[in-house]
């Protein structure tokens, strides 16, 4: 039986892990979604602009940046940038859901149940 190797910072280097990537960054706690004010470190100086004020072509703009550096910020970005990211990915794809709540599902996407 192979086993990974425990890192320097105690996560597993191989093999699966049961922490999503959010669990794995140090600054986020997911309760930064709810409510930011409330998170320490964070402030009203967050990048980005808030995303009911974007309209729907700066919306989808914004999250096809965030979705084409996505894999380069979790291989190679500060925990912080990685925090970040994941914070503006979760506010921009919310603004978008509850702008499009009945959004057409292609049904080749669907799997069987």
């Amino acid at each position: 039986m192979m086993t990974g190797s425990v890192r320097e910072d105690g996560f597993a280097s191989s093999g699966s892990s049961d922490m999503s990537p959010e669990q794995r960054v140090p600054e986020w706690g997911g309760d930064q979604l709810a409510d930011p004010a409330g998170t320490p470190g964070l402030d009203d100086d967050l990048p980005g602009i808030d995303p009911t004020e974007l309209t729907d072509e700066d919306l989808i703009r914004e999250m096809h940046s965030l979705h084409r550096t996505r894999l380069d910020t979790l291989r190679h970005a500060a925990d912080s940038a990685l925090a970040n990211h994941l914070r503006r990915t979760a506010e921009l794809e919310t603004e978008y859901l509850a702008r499009h709540p009945g959004r057409e599902v292609d049904p080749s996407r669907l799997r069987d149940a």
